[in-house]
């Protein structure tokens, strides 16, 4: 038999207790790493409790027991018999990205709700206890001073999507639909859907910026190649990136294992990823930040299958490739997207980013949110920026004056219902894609979202950021 006493505070106990299934005996189920109970180092899982404050637990429910150390005020005093065997504790810290929301109290099968960590698909945490196989402790890494919470470990919540998703009514695969490839020609919601925003059109004269003295020809601004993205051929992407919210999402891994990444001088600058509904800014805020400084940032050159024009250079405008050379290069894995304008493909491929990193520069491009895991390998180590739109009166605002640009109008105003569009594309993208984003602009004035999109992309080289441990790994095998 032992006392021990502890002296409450506003913090919670950090300890929860349970009924054994055999004895009926109250138990210390468990010790919330960080909390009260475990800075003390005087109670342990599986010890049992006589009394709490004088009052037998003999005979009550856990619920009773709660409820008296509820009303306890300054010191508790606990009469209990040491579990026989300590556990040991030898756990390893592990951090993970969060990969899938998570709300304690909504979940029925939580040992003790209060005791829960919620999180959002994105967060880091740290991994602190792993002891349970079912449930785990973690706390947030913006909050590492705070007592750790129970989450679901991988396994359960695996298993809980899975449940979810074979609870939803039966929807036909997308996976399995048609692979013919959809022209933009033969689509009639291409005008509607298909819209970028900028100050001014750019002519294909304004593809140079001069620089030192020196003219310096930008790519991937051509109206061809961005009005292609949207309506890209998807027939051969992988599941995630074609069911973001179905069948993949019910096997993927809900934590995604991370650790701290310093880009050292010798190596290659990360990619840049854009991300962001259409007619939000991505591709005017991507011309203003090479504009910057086009000696230092660069577009990779996009690939086409049409025709050569008698002004253009073959690797300036685009590479010109023939069909067969653009297909092979899409079956063999090396477009991160592509689409067909007017019966010609376009894409942007990982040579070509390769090309501009290489060169020991940063490599800016806009991607569609269904390409972002084709670009996340350890070669391009990917930083991801997702642009998006303020609100509704900040957006009529900052748009007065903006044009839009479709397969049949270049300078159309936007209207309430193309805002509303914006706004609604990019909540989806936030839910379906949140879980990928490193940072997050908000897009209500172009100049202070550009110069907030400079500081982003040098902290994204020059300080340490969290990334997939496979990207270290894959480094470090022989």
């Amino acid at each position: 038999m032992r006392i021990v006493c502890l002296v409450k505070n506003k913090q919670p106990l950090g300890a929860t207790i349970k009924r054994h299934e055999l004895t009926g005996d109250i138990t210390v189920a468990r010790v919330i790493h960080g909390g009260l109970a475990d800075r003390s180092g005087l109670l342990y899982a599986g010890d049992k409790l006589v009394e709490v404050n004088g009052v037998p637990v003999e005979g009550l429910e856990p619920e009773q027991v709660i409820h008296i150390l509820a009303l306890s005020q300054g010191t508790i005093m606990f009469k209990l018999i040491p579990v026989s065997d300590r556990p040991v504790s030898n756990q390893t810290t592990l951090y993970v990205r969060a990969m899938a929301d998570y709300w304690p109290l909504q979940d029925p099968a939580i040992p003790c709700a209060d005791a829960g960590l919620p999180f959002k698909k994105g967060d880091i945490l740290q991994i602190v206890d792993q002891n349970d196989a079912l449930w785990w402790q973690a706390r947030k890494v913006s909050d590492l001073s705070a007592c750790a919470g129970l989450i679901p470990s991988n396994h359960l919540l695996k298993r809980k999507q899975r449940e979810f998703w074979w609870s939803q009514p039966f929807q036909p695969h997308t996976c399995l639909k048609s692979t013919i490839l959809s022209t933009v020609e033969e689509e009639d919601d291409m005008q509607i859907d298909e819209k970028c925003v900028e100050t001014e059109e750019l002519k294909e004269e304004e593809e140079e910026f001069s620089g030192s003295g020196q003219q310096v020809f930008i790519t991937g601004f051509r109206r061809s190649m961005r009005l292609c993205r949207r309506k890209a051929r998807n027939s051969h992407l992988p599941c995630y990136a074609r069911c973001p919210g179905g069948c993949f999402s019910a096997v993927a891994a809900p934590y995604e294992e991370v650790v701290r990444y310093q880009r050292l001088p010798g190596d290659r600058n990360r990619l840049i990823v854009l991300v962001g509904p259409s007619g939000v800014g991505v591709n005017e805020l991507r011309r203003r930040l090479i504009g910057i400084n086009p000696h230092h940032f660069q577009s990779a050159v996009p690939h086409t299958t049409r025709p050569q024009k008698s002004y253009e250079v073959n690797g300036r405008e685009y590479h010109y490739v023939p069909k067969e050379t653009f297909e092979n290069m899409v079956y063999s894995h090396r477009m991160l997207e592509y689409g067909e304008y007017k019966g010609n493909l376009y894409g942007t491929s990982i040579d070509a980013v390769r090309a501009v990193l290489d060169a020991g520069k940063i490599c800016i491009v806009d991607l569609e949110p269904q390409s972002i895991q084709l670009a996340r390998t350890h070669e391009l180590k990917p930083y991801i920026i997702f642009i998006k739109p303020s609100s509704m009166s900040g957006m009529k605002q900052s748009r007065k004056n903006a044009r839009m640009i479709t397969d049949y109008y270049v300078n159309m105003k936007f209207k309430e219902e193309d805002l509303q569009e914006m706004e609604e594309s990019a909540k989806k993208m936030e839910t379906q894609f949140g879980q990928f984003f490193d940072h997050v602009i908000v897009n209500d004035n172009l100049q202070e979202a550009c110069m907030q999109l400079l500081t982003a992309v040098r902290r994204a080289q020059d300080e340490p950021q969290w990334v997939p441990a496979t990207w270290i790994c894959s480094e470090n095998q022989p």
